[in-house]
């Protein structure tokens, strides 16, 4: 377990976590071998029933199980069964969240990775300690290979991502050209300053609330940067894959071989959506 915590963190530093949060091992022995590693967004339980059939000794998971304190974890609860599952099943579990939001190579990264962007910088940079050599920070803003219209985007944005019920959902001229794309995987309604700020025509983040979204809208005169809001579990699974491959990597070359496996199971809370009769007036 030691090693393998200690190539997470190498990765995404607890102290670049928001002092809000609960980041590390929420459960488990630091000192258990590990052999196997499942990696997912949530801590939900058909999670960690897919960890202990697949006889996971670690859940790497992105979102926290115990994000707000608790004075008990008894078994009378949702998150205190999950807890005593997990110690029971002997498979520990350990959360990256905003120490993962805004590395180099994290959660806002990979999701601008898997739309096409390039050239990417943070939306809103943290500041770097002297050794630091690579950008981090909330978000990611950078370009299409070439130029497409905001229905096109959308499309290749429902493409990339996997499927939810919701789907995507868009605010803007269909045929508004859109060249810069600002991202945020997860919710993402705080930024909207650092977006008009970047330059971006289009904004692709989860979890937009109506009252942010129409003040948004209204500041923009209906204008850039457009907003494309997707499923908040969808915005932040493309992360799993770039972590399994780097963990596993780093691992092998210490000497500390673990098998790693990326959930495909959706989390997303929504099953599925009834259109409104007749489309949405206008």
């Amino acid at each position: 377990m030691a090693d393998v915590v200690r190539v997470i963190e190498s990765m995404y530093d607890p102290a670049w976590a928001r002092d809000w949060d609960a980041v590390g091992l929420t459960c488990g022995d630091p000192q258990a071998p590990v052999r196997r590693v499942l990696l997912a967004v949530d801590p939900v339980d058909a999670v960690v029933e897919e960890a202990l059939a697949w006889h996971a000794d670690l859940l790497l998971t992105h979102h926290p199980l115990l994000l707000r304190p608790v004075h008990g974890v008894a078994a009378a609860g949702a998150k205190g069964r999950i807890v005593h599952r997990l110690i029971r099943g002997g498979c520990s579990l350990y959360t990256a969240h905003t120490n993962a939001d805004v590395a180099a190579r994290g959660v806002s990264d990979a999701l601008a990775r898997v739309l096409g962007l390039t050239d990417l910088e943070p939306l809103a940079p943290d500041a770097l300690d002297d050794p630091e050599e690579a950008p981090r920070g909330m978000g990611r803003v950078g370009n299409l290979g070439a130029p497409t219209t905001l229905r096109e985007f959308a499309l290749l944005v429902a493409e990339a991502l996997p499927a939810t019920s919701q789907g995507v959902r868009v605010s803007g001229d269909p045929v508004a050209e859109i060249r810069r794309v600002a991202v945020c995987g997860g919710a993402g309604d705080s930024l909207f300053g650092a977006v008009r700020a970047s330059g971006a025509d289009a904004y692709v983040t989860a979890d937009l609330r109506h009252h942010p979204a129409s003040e948004a809208r209204e500041e923009d005169a209906g204008g850039s940067p457009y907003l494309v809001d997707v499923a908040h579990w969808a915005s932040e699974w493309p992360w799993l894959a770039g972590v399994g491959n780097r963990l596993q990597g780093e691992l092998e070359r210490l000497g500390t071989p673990v098998e790693i496996h990326v959930s495909n199971r959706s989390t997303d809370p929504w099953t599925f959506r009834v259109p409104s009769p007749g489309g949405v007036m206008r």
